[in-house]
């Protein structure tokens, strides 16, 4: 069983900046893999971005050059850092894990762009 909770979240002006963090109850080093997800009102869960045991990493386009998925093996978190914050960036963000085949979810954390 893995626990993942995410914090962070917020409401943030358009073009600032928001950093999510998401810890693991066991060693980040033995989940294959993490990504960030999120839904927005009336939508689909997406992926925004995801990063593997080898440091590989996926951005949805929407994010690309904003967003930064990283792993703090110190800490025994996956972070998402995020710049340029848009309005359409509005959702709760929810943080998967792939361990021992099994997909993990936390809980959200909701993130709300607006001037």
């Amino acid at each position: 069983q893995v626990q993942l909770v995410e914090s962070g979240g917020g409401l943030m002006q358009p073009g600032g900046s928001l950093r999510l963090s998401c810890a693991a109850s066991v060693s980040i080093f033995s989940i294959y893999s993490l990504a960030w997800y999120r839904q927005a009102p009336g939508k689909e869960r997406e992926l925004v971005a995801g990063i593997n045991n080898s440091e590989d990493t996926v951005y949805a386009d929407s994010v690309k050059g904003r967003f930064t998925i990283s792993r703090d093996n110190a800490k025994n978190t996956v972070d998402l850092q995020m710049n340029n914050l848009k309005p359409e960036d509005t959702a709760v963000y929810y943080c998967q894990g792939i361990y021992a085949d099994i997909h993990y979810w936390g809980k959200g954390t909701l993130v709300t762009v607006s001037s």
